[in-house]
């Protein structure tokens, strides 16, 4: 199997390609220390932007299923997305409207909000068309040594920190020797 670091060309990605540092997470979407980890890190990104030279972002699906119900309906929800080019959108509102999000209809309203085409999506999701998408995730996170949400990893070495905004600024600029 690949290197945690190795990043395959269908993996979700988010920043620039040659920046400076690499943050992979696995997550949960309905994990709350990964809605507190996203919206850390959606400041950090703009924030630390032009001082570290950008931050590339790779998501990767750990979803905990047996603490989250619709963990793997809600990732194979956001690959469905993907399927439309919507996957960071779906991400990001997953995220943002994580207290609200209880069903699979709830899954469906949000789609609807990205102008996704809704009959496609909810037969992606009903037909579970991109459940090995979201195993293969999960295979690979055992296989990284990931068991819990978020685990993160910054340019190839596993952080074991808070998920909290000052916490990973610190891990941050920390891997760039600063």
């Amino acid at each position: 199997m690949d290197r945690v670091d190795q990043i395959g060309p269908d993996e979700h990605v988010r920043g620039p390609q040659d920046a400076a540092l690499t943050l992979i997470e696995y997550g949960d979407f309905q994990c709350p220390y990964c809605a507190r980890a996203h919206a850390a890190l959606s400041g950090l990104s703009a924030e630390l932007a032009d001082e570290l030279g950008g931050i590339r972002l790779v998501y990767r699906h750990l979803p905990l299923a047996d603490r989250h119900p619709l963990a793997e309906l809600a990732a194979e929800a956001a690959e469905a997305a993907a399927s439309q080019g919507k996957f960071w959108d779906m991400h990001d509102i997953l995220f943002e409207q994580q207290r609200t999000v209880m069903d699979k209809q709830d899954l469906a309203v949000l789609a609807e909000s990205l102008d996704l085409d809704i009959e496609r999506f909810r037969a992606d999701v009903l037909e579970r068309r991109h459940r090995p998408r979201v195993q293969g995730d999960l295979e690979r996170a055992h296989h990284d040594g990931a068991t819990g949400t978020p685990t993160f990893f910054i340019n190839g070495q596993r952080y074991r920190g808070d998920s909290d905004q000052a916490s990973l600024r610190q891990a941050l600029t920390a891997a760039l020797g600063r």
